[in-house]
């Protein structure tokens, strides 16, 4: 029997993605970040949210997306990986749906321009559209998580 799963959903450009809820801790408007020298370009700095520090990535930059104006929709949201938590930088955060495990099928080697090792999958979330599945450990390797939780502290 097909398992359920809440997943939340955010958009980078055109295209939909999802993280799965158990792995957002909540999502923030934009606030203003601290840059952080000598990290990756897409590494946009950290923010103070509630008293912890929290590294915080532009997605658009880690998948080699063309950066655009962060509109009033933009929102960070925060992911726990790996004991750490992580703000990623999107053009919005939509709503929350249901997605059956046996709508999610493997992903092609490229989606939107975004390799493979960053999906976990593509889910038909109906007969027109598509939802793109993030595979949290590829999108946060263990060298930059390293990197950032050094951030952190």
């Amino acid at each position: 029997m097909a398992e359920e799963m809440k997943v939340i959903v955010f958009t980078l450009g055109k295209e939909e993605y999802g993280i799965e809820v158990d792995k957002v801790r909540t999502i923030e408007r934009l606030t203003s970040i601290t840059r952080v020298p000598k990290t990756p370009e897409f590494v946009k700095g950290v923010i103070n949210l509630r008293g912890v520090v929290i590294p915080v990535i532009d997605l658009r930059g880690r998948f080699g997306l063309p950066e655009s104006d962060l509109g009033e929709n933009a929102r960070i949201i925060i992911v726990a990986a790996n004991d750490l938590e992580v703000g990623f930088i999107v053009d919005s955060a939509n709503d929350v749906i249901d997605v059956m495990s046996d709508t999610i099928e493997s992903p092609p080697e490229v989606v939107g321009g975004i390799r493979a090792k960053y999906l976990s999958g593509v889910a038909k979330v109906s007969e027109t559209r598509l939802l793109i599945l993030l595979n949290l450990s590829e999108v946060l390797n263990r060298g930059e998580i390293i990197q950032l939780e050094q951030l952190g502290e």
